[in-house]
């Protein structure tokens, strides 16, 4: 009987051990690291750019274990600045990442009252030249996206060309835009060189909003778009005004920061997109080891930043998701540049030197030289586009925004 119960005791301390140590996986969660993120949105995930960002940060803080707090609905204002004191004193967070472009001053405001807090951006221009070490940029080369995207759309219009829907004269594409930034301008541009690489005669009309996200002026635009003869849409607006509105007479749609294909079945093709969770998981490594974040943060193809949805075969043309890895390989070993100024003109005459905004002042003087052997490199000199060429092959039908 001794014998017997010296046994079972030994087996009852070999099982609590083995449970304390977690090793039964019984449910419990695994120790959360000793680390908060705060997350400051322009708008809610009614937002298809928002809504990008918030599933990118559920992503990056899960999988790293870390804590998080968020604060939708907050305006390019000092209710920026607010929100991010509240997220440091109220809510403990050690790392504060905003995504709109208009956060940013506000933004470095609290980054000079805390200077032990993290503060990283996305889409702005000013970290390289604010002099503080604990303010950051980021953004990615999604104008390689979008010249896929726009790879897309060719053949699409080639397929229409081919069917007897349009003629080739008649393959014009419709753009709607949020304002004439250079982050707009590159992406506009970038797509229509995408499209115009697999079907020369095509054109593209613009139309811009004023806002980020306006449902129905995004609507309006693309109706307007299509009553002026465009047959396919793109957009770089962030509500579903323009894909339903495509959706509504069966014109073709290109979107923007994921897919449509729920609301939008028989017009959508594909849609490129950000995927923030590589930068997130990078920047929350860094204050884990103690380590700097890098000012300026590039992600490209090849850290899987710069990603694109399921093609919707429905919509697409036949072909698409091969050619699409075609071009997705030359981009990736360099044999195609989105803007090698080869394959574009401005008032007809091919560029061979420009010197474009990057150290971004009041006055937005041309700073730096951004054409080197034939190619105009965007993303190389700071993070957030600064691409604001107005190439042949584009109408802007109004720019007061």
């Amino acid at each position: 009987m001794k014998k017997f119960l010296a046994i079972l005791l030994a087996v009852v301390f070999v099982v609590c051990t083995f449970a304390a140590c977690g090793g039964n996986n019984s449910g419990e969660e695994e120790k959360k690291v000793d680390l908060k993120v705060g997350f400051i949105f322009l708008h809610d995930d009614q937002s298809t750019y928002d809504k990008n960002f918030m599933d990118a940060a559920k992503a990056a803080c899960e999988a790293m274990n870390v804590e998080y707090a968020q604060k939708t609905q907050i305006p390019e204002s000092r209710d920026c600045y607010d929100a991010a004191v509240e997220l440091i004193e109220v809510d403990g967070c050690d790392i504060i990442f905003a995504d709109s472009f208009g956060h940013e001053s506000f933004l470095i405001e609290a980054a000079q009252k805390y200077p032990d807090v993290q503060f990283c951006h996305a889409t702005g221009t000013q970290a390289h030249t604010a002099g503080l070490s604990n303010f950051h940029n980021a953004f990615a080369s999604i104008y390689e996206g979008r010249y896929l995207a726009g790879v897309a759309a060719g053949l699409k219009l080639n397929e229409m060309i081919a069917d007897g829907k349009i003629t080739a004269d008649k393959a014009k594409m419709g753009y709607v835009g949020a304002f004439t930034f250079a982050e707009v301008i590159s992406g506009y541009t970038s797509f229509y060189l995408g499209a115009k690489s697999v079907c020369p005669s095509v054109t593209m009309d613009v139309k811009f909003t004023g806002s980020w996200y306006d449902e129905q002026l995004e609507k309006e635009a693309a109706q307007s778009l299509i009553a002026g003869g465009c047959v396919l849409i793109s957009q770089h607006a962030d509500s579903m005004g323009a894909p339903t509105a495509c959706e509504t007479v069966g014109v073709p749609n290109v979107s923007y920061n994921g897919s449509t294909i729920s609301a939008c079945p028989n017009t959508f093709i594909v849609s490129s997109r950000i995927d923030w969770t590589p930068y997130f998981k990078y920047m929350i490594q860094c204050v884990i080891d103690g380590k700097a974040i890098d000012t300026d943060w590039t992600g490209t193809i090849e850290t899987g930043s710069v990603v694109l949805t399921d093609i919707n075969t429905k919509a697409a043309a036949e072909g698409t998701a091969a050619k699409l890895e075609e071009v997705k390989g030359k981009l990736l070993d360099g044999s195609i540049n989105v803007f090698d100024t080869a394959n574009w003109t401005v008032k007809g005459e091919k560029l061979a030197s420009y010197k474009a905004d990057v150290d971004t002042d009041a006055n937005f003087e041309a700073d730096t030289e951004v054409i080197d052997n034939g190619v105009f490199y965007e993303s190389k000199h700071r993070s957030a586009p600064y691409f604001d060429v107005r190439i042949d092959g584009i109408t802007l039908l109004d720019e007061k925004y």
